[in-house]
């Protein structure tokens, strides 16, 4: 087991990594900018460094930094997070090349992953639902007018390197491809570096589907079950559920199944987790996260499972020590992703939290790292707290989520928990009856 883990991160998911490792007897080291001198989980580490100003790219994307803090520390591993390096095929392998152990997937399969056409490919090969779409990418305008005319409209257009809804554009006839395939390749190379597009059919009623999975080192691969991840507002996730309200367990186990296979086929190992659309009960496989999830506490819940400590056990050659039929589901868990956010217009709102209070009691948990007087900085991502509740049923799970956000209590700025208890009141939600495509509508008064 590893003595020491340096945490290339920061905010609640450095935290909750903290959490872990106290929790395995593992010393922690903080990296933070200047701006996050006074954080949680700088205050909360047994050794920090600062490793440069607030931009990103001069401290939390900052290899060589990064790397310095962890050798005058004497770390022996890192754990990059979510976010940031998490899925930097380049940071892991430089990791390794220092002599440490990088807590995630391969370099390899980081890669493989982060490019979406390739990953698509891969998983075609060892046997994975796809949503229809090209062979690769477009090369042209041209083959993207005969890709759409062969799979038929509507179709989305996305970056082979994207992520977080850029580059991506809707053609929902052939009047509209040509800015389509143009505005994506120009939004692609902006936030990428990258415009390699591709194509898949739009669908037009899907709920997102995400499967978590954890393997080892030795081929042994299982998964916690699916996440429900539907509810979201420019193709960033709000609300998450586990398990879906839309899927049996009959449909878990076989869609289960298939991607442990699959994973236990390319010889991924550590956490992962595979992202489908469902239709008409159909799965499709989009894309795979190779990194632990923002919204990987539902599962944890559900599963009573610390996905973290897995992380680290078999990023340290451990064995799983279990088996599928070992994990158990029990009950239903939600997360609201609270941010730092107007709940109507949704602009960015910095500032001090001049006093907070977490709800508390039977099946709540917070996974969080304010406190009152902390200052929220405006140069990272605005996500402040993360909600998440258990109960036996889902309807009591959003019994208990309706009453923990109402104790909830963030002053000094705006936040979107107002925007969670409309959603939680609303009927449509509460039978469980929406797509992706709900929440949009839902905002806009629609």
């Amino acid at each position: 087991m590893f003595q020491k883990i340096l945490i290339a991160n920061r905010g609640e998911i450095a935290l909750r990594i903290q959490r872990a490792c106290r929790e395995l007897g593992i010393s922690t080291v903080a990296v933070h900018s200047t701006a996050d001198a006074e954080a949680m989980h700088v205050r909360l580490a047994d050794e920090s460094v600062c490793i440069g100003p607030p931009p990103a790219k001069d401290s939390y994307l900052n290899i060589p930094a990064i790397l310095s803090a962890a050798a005058i520390t004497g770390a022996d591993a890192i754990h990059p997070g979510y976010g940031f390096l998490s899925e930097n095929a380049s940071f892991a392998d430089m990791v390794d090349a220092h002599g440490l152990t990088f807590i995630g997937p391969s370099a390899e399969h980081i890669g493989m992953m982060g490019d979406k056409i390739a990953a698509k490919t891969a998983m075609a090969a060892v046997g994975v639902p796809l949503v229809p779409g090209s062979d690769g990418e477009l090369l042209d305008l041209e083959s993207a007018r005969e890709t759409a005319a062969r799979i038929g409209y509507p179709v989305l257009i996305k970056a082979a390197a994207g992520g977080g809804g850029r580059g991506m554009k809707v053609a929902r006839d052939t009047s509209e491809i040509e800015d389509a395939y143009r505005l994506a390749r120009t939004e692609s190379r902006t936030a990428f570096g990258n415009d390699a597009v591709y194509m898949e059919k739009y669908l037009d009623k899907p709920r997102h589907i995400e499967l978590q999975i954890m393997a080892d080192n030795h081929g042994n691969v299982v998964h916690f079950g699916e996440r429900d991840c539907s509810l979201q507002r420019r193709h960033q996730k709000v609300l998450e559920e586990a398990g879906s309200p839309a899927i049996s367990a009959v449909q878990r186990d076989a869609l289960g199944e298939t991607a442990t296979a699959a994973l236990r086929k390319l010889g991924y190992r550590n956490a992962g987790t595979l992202e489908f659309l469902y239709q008409d009960g159909q799965f499709a496989f989009i894309e795979m996260n190779t990194r632990l999830q923002v919204e990987h506490p539902v599962t944890e819940m559900l599963c009573d499972v610390d996905l973290v400590r897995e992380q680290i056990r078999v990023a340290s050659g451990q064995l799983l020590g279990y088996e599928q039929r070992d994990v158990t589901f029990n009950g239903h868990a939600i997360e609201c992703r609270i941010t730092a956010e107007d709940p109507v217009t949704f602009v960015p709102t910095p500032g001090r939290v001049t006093a907070y209070h977490a709800p508390g009691g039977l099946g709540v948990r917070i996974d969080s790292a304010l406190y009152a007087g902390y200052f929220v900085p405006p140069y990272y991502d605005s996500l402040i707290a993360k909600l998440i509740v258990h109960a036996a049923t889902r309807e009591a799970a959003i019994n208990r989520l309706r009453r923990a956000l109402d104790e909830f209590a963030v002053v000094g700025i705006k936040t979107t928990i107002p925007l969670h208890q409309r959603i939680v009141n609303d009927p449509e939600f509460q039978a469980g009856d929406y797509t992706i495509h709900w929440l949009e509508k839902f905002v806009a008064g629609g």
